[in-house]
């Protein structure tokens, strides 16, 4: 285990990425939309699954790269160092959206971003019928390219638990990544489950509104503290 890292710090780091708003609500809107769209629980199961695991993949090959770069070069330092100091401005801007949510700058996913999310969703509508594997090829696309587009507004506690592994091997790196991104997406099985078993994607959603700001200041919170942890493991002042 790398030097100031823990099991809790990595489990608490993903359940925090996990709860994000943003995440949870380009979920709820996949969901609704497979529900509308299959007419049968049973296939939006199916497909929500194979979207998350898609996502889990997407996570996992994004921080095995990134990490490999960062260990296997002399950039480690300036990343470990960066990563810390992302988490600190991504926490102010967090918390910020607890008092003033949405106003002025905030951390969302990619200008743009939603509405490709919808026009690929209206192409998959199209070839449901017609094209049954190009619906599984489209979702896995889909599952990628929500990723990317949330990376800025999900991205700060993988950013800061990738610095930390830096400092390690990248052997005993890929592991606890493997566990951060399986604990990552254990939100999205469970808000799966829910609507598998009937609660309405308008009733999420009306959830997911009504704690996004806490979401927000939790998010906030934990970043901030993340950031000057990792920067007091340094003993920059000692």
């Amino acid at each position: 285990m790398p030097e100031g890292l823990t099991l809790p710090i990595i489990i608490v780091a993903a359940v925090v990425d996990s709860i994000n708003p943003c995440v949870f609500g380009v979920l709820i809107f996949l969901i609704a939309f497979m529900t509308k769209l299959f007419k049968s629980s049973h296939k939006m199961l199916i497909f929500g699954l194979l979207y998350t695991a898609v996502v889990y993949a997407t996570y996992l090959i994004l921080g095995l790269g990134i990490l490999k770069i960062a260990v296997g070069t002399s950039f480690s330092n300036f990343f470990y160092w960066l990563a810390a100091i992302v988490a600190i401005l991504a926490g102010l801007l967090e918390i910020k959206d607890f008092f003033w949510y949405g106003k002025g700058f905030s951390l969302q996913i990619l200008p743009g971003g939603a509405d490709r999310i919808k026009m690929y969703t209206k192409r998959m509508e199209k070839m449901e019928q017609s094209h049954p594997l190009l619906m599984v090829l489209t979702t896995i696309f889909l599952g990628v390219f929500v990723v990317l587009v949330e990376l800025p507004c999900t991205g700060a506690p993988y950013l800061a638990i990738l610095g930390l592994l830096s400092k390690g091997s990248y052997a005993e790196a890929v592991p606890l990544l493997l566990l951060y991104n399986l604990v990552f997406i254990f939100p999205l099985f469970i808000i799966i489950g829910i609507s598998y078993f009937g609660t309405t994607s308008e009733a999420l959603e009306s959830w997911r509104k009504e704690h996004r700001g806490l979401m927000r200041l939790g998010i906030g919170l934990f970043l901030m503290a993340l950031g000057f942890y990792m920067i007091y493991s340094l003993n920059p002042f000692g």
